[in-house]
């Protein structure tokens, strides 16, 4: 068990998430705000504590994000990653629970690109046979 900062990297979307673990009462800071100022969305708060909860963690351990790019969805999915790539660091017992929750798999879901003669990605234009 490491009692030093533990940094780690989340990605979802377009979204990249810096988190930096260390010893305290819980408090968790996104980009130099509370949480609760961050994100408005309790659904968002939900995701990005649910590695805490499974392992109880949430009042032993002061979190510090640097979060850019993407929405407020992908960037509280990063987060999640990022977290649970940190607590694995911080300590390696909890890897295994983290891996059956499926918190540290990278979501390689992304909007697919827009393809020319096409309003949208798939989305095509309505058809006249006359």
């Amino acid at each position: 068990m490491a009692t030093a900062a533990q940094n780690a990297t989340g990605r979802r979307k377009e979204a990249v998430a810096r988190v930096r673990l260390s010893p305290g009462a819980g408090n968790i800071t996104v980009n130099g705000r509370p949480i609760d100022e961050y994100f408005g969305r309790e659904t968002s708060k939900m995701i990005l504590t649910e590695p805490l909860k499974i392992l109880e963690q949430t009042d032993k351990l002061d979190i510090d994000v640097s979060v850019r790019g993407g929405g407020l969805s992908g960037q509280a999915g990063a987060i999640r990653h990022g977290l649970s790539r940190a607590l694995c660091e911080y300590n390696p017992d909890f890897r295994p629970v983290l891996k059956k929750a499926g918190f540290l798999t990278r979501d390689a879901r992304v909007v697919e690109r827009k393809k020319y003669g096409r309003p949208g990605a798939r989305k095509r234009f309505q058809f006249s046979k006359r």
